[in-house]
């Protein structure tokens, strides 16, 4: 019993002693100065908001953030500054001590997610990346992105229910992922496929029952196109049902 009751004393003292040094702790570098701002991202991501944009926006934010006591800087002001960047999915903003040889020093930690690009759209309305869930972003000159070109007359209620879905399809069709190059909607809603290989167009009317419509293209290519075929059609019409209405030059 004497044991036991040496054993819970020492561990009671062992407790308090943590509590007194975090509290101490706390205490003593609740004030510690911002001395760095630090930016995070994936490498891998395609579409990247340059370390130095990001943070010349803390500082317009707050211009005294270097120097400043970590306390003073208000983090969710500078995230929701952050995010008005169409570039950028979400900004998450750490206060973070660090310790050096000799003491420790503050840094504003950065953490940035991009949207991720899954068309580019060239438009009467615009020139700007789309992602799979129809968000809007600008084109820049600090990063380019290699995905599927879209151009014409491009609405939003198109773009997000009919054109996304579709283009989907073609990203998980080996053999359209690799043959479609650009896809350009008309003013009345027709869409006209621009393949990689050979000089035809595919009409395929509008989006709707698509999956037969490339089935039955498909099917043309393989027994017509690939004998050697490429360059004597000028469009490849899929739009009518089991019609494949194929024009020469």
């Amino acid at each position: 019993m004497f044991w036991k009751l040496i054993n819970l004393a020492g561990l009671l003292l062992i407790i308090v002693f943590l509590i007194i040094t975090v509290a101490f702790t706390s205490f003593e570098h609740k004030d510690n100065i911002c001395s760095k701002i630090e930016v995070n991202f994936n490498p891998n991501d395609i579409i990247k908001v340059t370390e130095n944009d990001i943070v010349r926006m803390v500082k317009a934010v707050d211009n005294q953030v270097l120097g400043k006591s970590l306390t003073q800087i208000n983090t969710e002001k500078i995230e929701k500054e952050i995010e008005k960047l169409k570039a950028i999915k979400k900004a998450e903003v750490y206060k973070v001590m660090v310790k050096d040889s000799t003491s420790f020093k503050g840094i504003i930690s950065i953490k940035v997610k991009h949207h991720e690009p899954f068309i580019r759209v060239m438009s009467a309305n615009g020139n700007y990346y789309m992602d799979k869930k129809g968000n809007k972003f600008p084109v820049s000159i600090n990063y380019t992105a290699n995905v599927l070109t879209v151009t014409g007359n491009i609405e939003d209620e198109v773009s997000i229910n009919k054109l996304i879905p579709f283009i989907m399809y073609v990203e998980d069709d080996d053999f359209w992922k690799a043959q479609i190059q650009q896809i350009h909607v008309k003013s009345d809603g027709d869409v006209i496929l621009i393949p990689l290989v050979g000089d035809q167009f595919i009409e395929l009317g509008n989006f709707d029952n698509y999956e037969k419509k490339l089935k039955n293209a498909r099917a043309f290519y393989e027994q017509v196109l690939s004998k050697n075929n490429w360059d004597k059609y000028k469009t490849v019409n899929v739009k009518y049902d089991n019609q494949v209405i194929a024009k020469k030059r």
